[in-house]
């Protein structure tokens, strides 16, 4: 059974409707052949995060997400972390001209991605990428 955390430095209201996300995860995760075992979202402040980018990835910049697959084995069910900067995610809904909810959004179905498998190093895989977040915003916000 699939086990989704949301936690949050400061207040979850940021999400409206946490179980129709959860579902919406499960869901996308399973049509991968890819279904989550345990996936934690961790909302935090671009301080937090720049502490994990430098630890972790010796990376010396602010970003809106960090995803680690701790699954044993990519044919393993999803076991994750998402790490995600509200500050980051509110900035970059401003610069995009989106609204904050459907950048939230986006930069979750990103973290999950990442977990199925989608990489966004190259030009190509960012473009790939941009269009998978694209459907994934489609079908979540047409449901």
């Amino acid at each position: 059974m699939a086990q989704i955390n949301l936690f949050n430095t400061s207040d979850l209201s940021i999400l409206r409707n946490r179980k129709k996300l959860k579902c919406f995860l499960i869901k996308t995760a399973v049509s991968y052949k890819r279904p989550i075992l345990s996936l934690n979202i961790i909302f935090c402040d671009d301080e937090y995060l720049l502490s994990i980018n430098k630890g972790f990835l010796a990376h010396n910049y602010y970003t809106d997400i960090i995803t680690f697959d701790l699954s044993e084995s990519t044919s393993d069910p999803i076991q994750g972390e998402l790490y995600i900067s509200i500050e980051r995610v509110k900035d970059n809904s401003k610069t995009h001209n989106q609204l904050f909810k459907d950048e939230l959004h986006r930069v979750i179905f990103h973290g999950l991605l990442h977990l199925l498998g989608y990489k966004d190093k190259t030009q190509v895989d960012i473009l790939k990428m941009k269009e998978m977040e694209d459907l994934l915003l489609s079908q979540y916000f047409t449901n």
